[in-house]
């Protein structure tokens, strides 16, 4: 896959790759693609809690209780 830029976006590119340690640009752009894919799943994530029903309210009871279970798994 080829891809196009305008001069000022390569140049962008070619500065983070410098800067940031990246070995090439198409490395620069796998990382970009990669967070953006999480970007998505997150806000898909998100969306979809949003629109779920209602639970019961979270209390100090709850939070009481995941502790033991987790103090529980880590016996």
């Amino acid at each position: 896959m080829n891809i196009s830029l305008p001069e000022t976006l390569k140049v962008f590119v070619d500065e983070q790759v410098s800067q940031r340690g990246y070995s090439t640009s198409s490395e620069y752009i796998r990382e970009l693609i990669r967070k953006d894919q999480d970007r998505q799943q997150l806000r898909s994530l998100l969306i979809e809690g949003a629109a779920s029903a209602p639970t019961s309210p979270v209390d100090d009871d709850y939070f009481d209780s995941l502790r033991a279970c987790v103090h529980k798994a880590r016996a």
